[in-house]
């Protein structure tokens, strides 16, 4: 068994991890997730430390063990803090509200987009043109702010659309007049 250089998740106060043969579940205070990890993988739980070994050098199990661990321990920072991501919305007439537990985005379509709320995610719409996905489920709440950019990417020439906050847009030049 080899362990190099990956550190070991250290569980915070109020988390419990549980494993049970290749499934780990891990319960806090925002809510509980489980997930089956590869069996070739040792995971060992001892004084508030999960350890994570893997039985040879061979190429795919480093990436495996080093997959499983970072899988582990946003559980366990999804159920002890919780993950966000946050949208800008930029263009003229482009807007989001939330209508009931609904999020309604105006988009420059001909028809306002509806977005249903899934089980596990919340997301606010603190000013009309920002939207924030909140949820313990790292994965799920990428995948969630995915959708909502893919309904209008930043386009490069006036970078009107939604998106990531923070993100750049590589600017085009237009077409010039001669």
């Amino acid at each position: 068994m080899s362990r190099i250089g990956l550190k070991p998740i250290e569980i915070p106060q109020g988390v419990e991890v549980k494993l049970n043969g290749t499934t780990v579940s891990v319960k806090g205070p925002k809510g509980e997730l489980t997930r089956n990890v590869h069996q070739d993988m040792n995971i060992n739980i001892e004084d508030n430390v999960v350890t994570i070994a893997r039985p040879s050098d061979h190429k795919d199990h480093r990436a495996l063990h080093g997959t499983t661990r970072s899988l582990i321990n946003n559980m366990v920072e999804g159920v002890s803090k919780g993950f966000e991501k946050s949208l800008e919305i930029i263009g003229v007439g482009y807007r989001a509200t939330k209508q009931g537990n609904k999020v309604v985005i105006n988009a420059g379509y001909s028809h306002p987009v509806e977005l249903d709320p899934i089980d596990g995610i919340e997301i606010d719409v603190p000013k009309n043109t920002q939207v924030i996905v909140k949820g313990i489920d790292k994965e799920l709440v990428g995948a969630v702010a995915s959708n909502i950019r893919a309904i209008r990417p930043p386009e490069p020439y006036k970078g009107k659309g939604i998106r990531y906050e923070g993100e750049y847009v590589r600017r085009k030049e237009g077409k010039t007049a001669k």
